[in-house]
């Protein structure tokens, strides 16, 4: 029997493209039209009812929890039995008289190693009814028949066996179909009641499976999907051709021989640790908690509780915080736990220390610059607070007496009215959790020193001797001496001048000549320099000659007139 190309070359694409989708059994309408002379029959079982199939490979082969079904080993021998449906493909083929038909098959497999395996396919098939096909207007009709096919089949199996229960696997079998003569069974008697003879031919399939291991030596297949492929005569031709169909098979795989796989070890018991940070705190401030559980079942929610016999604990499942306002200073322990059920080793329990310091005090350096000034003046104040834990501070003085404003670092102290001696300054510190502190300075306050008295300072004296004709005249010289007295009064303008006029002792009228030797003077300096006349005060004097004194008196100094006639 020659197998051709297309053959082999639909059975390895067949192997390489399992798992097929799965095809429905159900019977087809009977045709409206007559098939042609010598038409294709129908073999078929009465029955309508189809086998139902897995829906999927992945759903099947999901991976099981830690404590279920991953101890498997490679058995040496597999041995099936189930039920079978084999069906046409297309339905109706011509030519193809395997169209419908039940029955049941067994298989043996070695197995070589964990993947490869050879294995070997009988199965029977029964048929029950037959369909013929007419031409023009006669009608199709069905009658009862009788007849049996048989397959062998041999060939490699590939599975791929993992850790959980399910093994789906591929196959490639070759080998042969004997069917037997197909006859009429509703009393039909001569030649004519055996339509179909008895056939063998080349047959092959290529398909896979599923199973699912119950326990160690018993699994469920709960499908086996094939492509069959025959070579039986077409006896509309009168040559071999080829048919196609597909095999449905399920049932239940005993397992012999081989080792089971090392056990798993057991689940280590449920552990548990926690941390906080960090680990040593001032009143007030929070705490980071964190835990880490190890050897957890993936398959069961952790569930988590916490505990502090101090401050208050806020945490959502493995981590929180705890918040320490008000604790005293000491050490507290937080306590953790974790449960996944309710025996010992699914419950664990972890503690960490945590110590709540106390607060350092303030310390406050108080200074004054300058520490010595005169009453009325200033000093500023600098307070130098320190807070071992950065706490915002605010600031406050006091002193003994002046006044000191300010509520910063600095502040001012001002001394206006206080009495002279030592003023005391104490400066003020305090944080946002009411610790304070202070510190002190002290400030020596003067009294100011009395400014010396202005004094009445003689200025250049005027000379009239010169001129006998003219004795009282203000000369070029003269003029010289009262530009720089009026240079004096610009530089002062608080100040003041008197001018005393006196005359010889021999002089003849000298008390007339020393009135008019002053009035002269004072005029030029009002006349000339623009001196206001209310500063300048004319006076004659007692001093032996023919002179002008001038003399500039300072704004507080005091003239001693002894001796002085005011000219009015």
């Amino acid at each position: 029997m020659r197998v051709n190309t297309r053959m082999i070359v639909t059975a390895a694409f067949a192997v390489l493209l399992l798992p097929a989708s799965l095809l429905s059994a159900k019977e087809p309408a009977t045709p409206s039209g007559g098939a042609s002379a010598g038409a294709a029959v129908d073999s078929s079982n009465t029955s309508s009812a189809e086998p139902e199939v897995a829906s999927s490979w992945g759903s099947m082969g999901a991976a099981m929890p830690y404590t279920a079904g991953r101890n498997l080993g490679t058995p040496t021998a597999e041995l099936f039995l189930g039920y079978s449906y084999l069906r046409a493909v297309p339905t109706m083929a011509q030519g193809n008289r395997m169209v419908y038909l039940n029955g049941g098959s067994t298989s043996l497999a070695f197995n070589l190693n964990r993947y490869l395996g050879l294995a070997a396919d009988f199965g029977g098939f029964n048929d029950s009814q037959i369909r013929f096909g007419g031409t023009g207007s006669t009608s199709s009709n069905t009658a009862d028949s009788s007849g049996t096919a048989y397959t062998f089949l041999f060939g490699p199996r590939l599975s791929f066996r993992g850790r959980g229960r399910v093994t789906p696997f591929v196959q490639a079998l070759f080998g042969g179909i004997h069917a037997s003569a197909v006859t009429l069974s509703s009393g039909c008697t001569g030649l004519g009641c055996t339509p179909l003879p008895s056939e063998t031919s080349f047959a092959m399939t290529a398909g896979g499976g599923l199973d699912v291991k119950v326990r160690r030596h018993f699994a469920i297949r709960i499908i086996q999907a094939e492509y069959l492929m025959t070579r039986f005569e077409d006896h509309s031709t009168g040559s071999s051709a080829t048919q196609n169909d597909m095999r449905l098979s399920s049932g239940i795989v005993f397992r012999f021989g081989g080792n089971s796989a090392p056990p798993m070890p057991p689940q280590s018991p449920l552990a548990y640790s926690c941390s906080v940070t960090p680990s040593a705190v001032f009143p007030g401030e929070t705490i980071a908690i964190s835990g880490t559980a190890v050897y957890l079942n993936p398959d069961r929610t952790p569930v988590y509780t916490w505990s502090v016999d101090g401050g208050t604990v806020s945490a959502v499942s493995s981590s929180g915080s705890i918040d320490t306002k008000g604790l005293a200073a000491g050490s507290y322990t937080l306590k953790g736990h974790v449960s996944q059920g309710d025996k010992t080793d699914e419950n664990a329990d972890c503690s960490a220390r945590f110590d709540v310091k106390a607060y350092e005090p303030l310390t406050v350096g108080c200074s004054a610059n300058p520490s010595t000034l005169l009453s009325g003046d200033t000093s500023t104040i600098t307070a130098t607070a320190v807070s071992p834990q950065n706490r915002p501070l605010t600031y406050s003085y006091s002193s003994t007496s002046g006044t000191v404003t300010g509520t910063g670092p600095t502040a001012t102290l001002s001394t206006g009215g206080a009495a002279v001696g030592i003023v005391g300054v104490t400066c003020n510190a305090a944080d946002d959790i009411g610790q304070t502190a202070s510190g002190t300075t002290s400030i020596t306050v003067t009294a100011p020193v009395a400014a010396p008295k202005p004094q009445v300072s003689d200025l250049c004296a005027i000379h009239f001797d010169r001129d006998l004709r003219r004795p009282t005249r203000v000369d070029n010289e003269a003029k010289a001496c009262l530009d720089d007295i009026a240079l004096s009064l610009l530089r002062a303008p608080d100040a003041t001048i008197a001018v005393e006029g006196n005359a010889s002792s021999g002089e003849k009228g000298g008390n007339k000549l020393a009135t008019e030797r002053a009035v002269n003077t004072k005029a030029y300096l009002v006349h000339e320099k623009g001196i206001d006349p209310s500063r300048i005060a004319v006076y004659t004097g007692s001093t032996d000659g023919k002179t002008v004194s001038t003399l500039l008196i300072p704004a507080g100094a005091t003239l001693d007139t002894t001796g002085l006639a005011p000219v009015q």
